[in-house]
């Protein structure tokens, strides 16, 4: 978000003739994202607000949006340029930018609303997209079909074919002039999806999720929720999506952390004309404040009595100026969350401030019931009443899948508890995922101890019995009970199990032996017996010895003391087991592999104990554990020797994402040109279009490693993509790269 200040603000340079039209990702928090759109009228950062600019009725003039608060697009509508001979005039002869006076990008609607609102528009297909091409907008807008909700489903169907049927012709029209791609279908998902694959195959700049008004007007945010859910996942990841009609701040976080990247709305100024002032949790009434809801600059040396005693229009344009500054406040708050990796937790704040807001953010995090002829009038929590128990249940879950296999982990901070909530967050979601889906345990094991009672980091209580452990009963598998879920001690240190702040009741409460049961399935332990140690208060070693008895290992005495020799061996199988556990989990490799790259490895040690550096045999440096989130960092010879030991093929094409099915397959491989090659080599980062192939388990935030056409390792880094977005990209950066090899010579 740029400064607002008073004066003029230099307008926007246009962006390089081969950027027109791209869009790119600077930063990503899961499937929320921001980004860059390359327009002749400045480089437009999104998540964006347009607001909505009537050219007969300026409530705000579009040059104080650009000067005052650096807004950086507008929408506006053709068809009412077209409609009144002398804005057409203007436009036709001035363009669309001298008419409104703003130096920004220029969004216009089609009249399709108009249809909607009033009845049928007088212009044609063709004849509003040519118009919206000549009058110089940077991004127009197909005539599409509007579907209500409380349409027939044969008359949403009719609106979903005809607007993919004018397509091409709109397209036509557009010539060179980037183009929205409305997706229709109502609140049906078929039909959604139907639309969404339709207009996905034209060659479309932007994707308006259209229909969406009545929606939102009515409240029926868990359809909000449903309709983009339905609906982003097919569609063209490298086109922005936007909100049509959205421009409520109550509604940005929900909508940014699954995917929206530009929103519009008359809001701002409509409501103001009402007396209303939009906040992020709801409307209130000038009428009824005595103090401000949010002080904005606007009214910072005003009262709300102050603003009721001003004229009428006077009072309208303030309280215009106050919605307006309220919703970019809100949009910066979350471009911020998506900096920092907190938009779902925004998301999940917001979801308190409304009922049917709560009602669509608990249906998004919700399992489907597991069973038929659930009793809705027997649900007790508003979790339970969130299950789809009709008949659609269970079809979201490939879109929720979406969702969660894009998330970022390890993350580095702490996390907030946040009641049920937190265990569902798609972050930690995925961490479980990686855990359950990577981490194979020996098969050995059939007894389990597991510690609980504690938050992070548990070495520092546990760290003399870890020992004694691994000393006596190495066949003994050892876990953690955090408070979203089991992990093996060797990953104790692993964001975000080992970072949540949580009160102490959450880690106190008995364990609960079914739901432990159910972890540890997941854990590939199936057949385990387990018992549970307190470590939370003194008399530790006396209650692992009750829980030993319990597992009738019964000829130990837990206060025997251990060699300093067999200490530092036991230390020594501690580490391995770290290194090779961290290696299934966040490098995907299977035991075996992970055993045979760290095969006769030393360490590197702290003064705490904690482990700094792998070394090969001959002392070459393989990998680090991080400090900072428990996750583990590559070196070009443990890059190398991973590469070495793959037994899959190299890529050759740029897949679809796949989600399951891609344990122990390793890091995911990209292939990146010739081009590219040199660059790579001295660690510079991999950018989109020079990207050949790539492993279709590729994710946001996993190293992967990078070759050449050969096979030759180039370097390696942190993706920054799925292998979808990889194969449409063709502008930012596709992979952070955190070490090249060097020249050939340097080999």
């Amino acid at each position: 978000m740029v400064a607002w200040q008073d004066g003029q603000r230099t307008d926007p340079a246009a962006c390089r003739e081969q950027d027109r039209g791209k869009f790119e990702i600077t930063h990503r928090d899961g499937r929320a994202r921001l980004g860059r759109l390359h327009t002749n009228h400045g480089v437009l950062e999104t998540p964006a607000l347009l607001p909505v600019v009537n050219p007969n009725i300026r409530t705000i003039e579009p040059r104080v949006m650009w000067d005052k608060y650096g807004i950086g697009a507008l929408i506006t509508n053709s068809y009412i340029i077209w409609k009144h001979d002398d804005l057409k005039e203007k436009a036709t002869k001035d363009g669309v930018h001298s008419l409104l006076n703003y130096p920004g990008v220029v969004m216009t609607d089609s009249g399709t609303f108009q249809s909607y609102m009033y009845g049928d528009v007088e212009v044609g297909v063709d004849e509003i997209v040519d118009f919206q091409r000549k009058i110089g907008v940077d991004v127009a807008t197909m005539l599409d079909v509007f579907s209500r909700p409380d349409m027939k489903l044969a008359e949403v169907e009719h609106a979903v074919r005809e607007t993919d049927a004018r397509a091409s012709a709109s397209l036509k029209a557009a010539q060179d002039t980037m183009l929205n791609g409305p997706i229709q279908g109502g609140i049906h998902r078929s039909l959604r999806q139907i639309s969404a694959q339709l207009m996905a195959q034209h060659d479309f700049a932007v994707h308006p999720i259209g229909g969406i008004v009545p929606v939102m007007e009515q409240h029926r945010y868990k359809d909000y929720a449903k309709i983009m859910m339905a609906t982003l996942p097919l569609l063209p990841p490298n086109r922005p999506v936007h909100m049509f009609g959205c421009g409520h701040p109550m509604l940005f976080p929900m909508s940014i952390a699954l995917g929206a990247d530009l929103f519009d709305s008359a809001a701002y100024a409509l409501f103001a004309r009402d007396g209303r002032l939009l906040t992020p949790w709801g409307t209130v009434r000038i009428a009824e404040l005595v103090d401000w809801p949010m002080l904005m600059p606007c009214v910072a040396q005003l009262t709300p009595a102050d603003v009721r005693a001003m004229p009428a229009l006077e009072q309208e344009n303030l309280l215009a100026h106050y919605n307006l500054e309220m919703t970019l406040a809100e949009l910066a708050r979350c471009k911020q969350a998506v900096r920092d990796g907190t938009i779902w937790q925004l998301a999940e704040q917001r979801s308190h401030h409304h009922p049917a807001l709560r009602e669509a953010f608990l249906w998004l995090t919700t399992p489907p019931a597991m069973q038929r002829g659930v009793r809705p009038d027997l649900f007790y929590t508003d979790r339970d009443a969130a299950r789809d128990t009709d008949g659609d249940q269970g079809m979201w879950e490939d879109a929720w899948d979406w969702v969660v296999w894009s998330q970022q982990t390890p993350r580095s901070g702490g996390v907030l508890w946040g009641g049920d909530d937190t265990f569902v967050r798609p972050h930690i979601q995925k961490a479980r995922l990686l855990l359950h889906n990577r981490w194979k345990p020996l098969e050995s094991r059939r007894k389990a101890v597991i510690f609980h009672g504690i938050r992070g980091p548990f070495r520092e209580r546990l760290s003399e019995v870890l020992v004694w452990l691994k000393h006596h009963l190495d066949e003994v598998q050892v876990l953690i009970l955090t408070p979203v879920g089991l992990v093996p001690i060797s990953l104790e240190d692993l964001n975000p199990f080992a970072h949540i702040d949580a009160p102490s009741w959450v880690l106190q409460h008995r364990p609960e032996g079914l739901w432990i049961q159910r972890e540890l399935e997941h854990l590939g332990l199936h057949e385990c017996t387990f018992a549970t140690v307190n470590v939370a208060s003194d008399g530790m070693k006396l209650r692992l010895e009750e829980a030993l008895q319990q597992l009738e290992i019964t000829t130990l005495d837990v206060h025997s003391t251990v060699t300093r020799e067999d200490v530092e061996t036991a230390r020594h199988q501690l580490r391995i087991d770290q290194a090779v556990d961290k290696q299934m989990v966040l490098l995907n490799l299977g035991r075996s592999q992970a055993e045979q790259v760290i095969d006769g490895c030393s360490f590197v040690v702290n003064r705490e104990g904690r482990v700094k550096n792998v070394n090969g045999v001959a002392g070459l440096h393989l990998l680090s554990p991080r400090l900072r989130d428990g996750g583990v960092s590559l070196t070009n010879h443990g890059a190398q020797r991973i590469l070495d030991l793959r037994t899959e093929s190299l890529p050759t094409s740029l897949p679809d994402t796949v989600w399951w099915g891609s344990a122990s397959k390793g890091p995911a491989v990209v292939v990146v040109s010739a081009d590219a090659e040199p660059f790579v080599r001295k660690g510079r980062n991999v950018f989109h279009g020079f990207v050949l192939a790539c492993d279709g388990w590729l994710a946001p935030g996993e190293a992967c490693l990078i070759t050449n056409e050969k096979g030759t390792l180039l370097g390696h880094g942190l993706a920054q993509c799925t292998a979808t977005e990889m194969a449409v990209f063709a502008k930012g950066i596709a992979v952070k790269t955190r070490g090249g090899v060097g020249s050939p010579t340097e080999e």
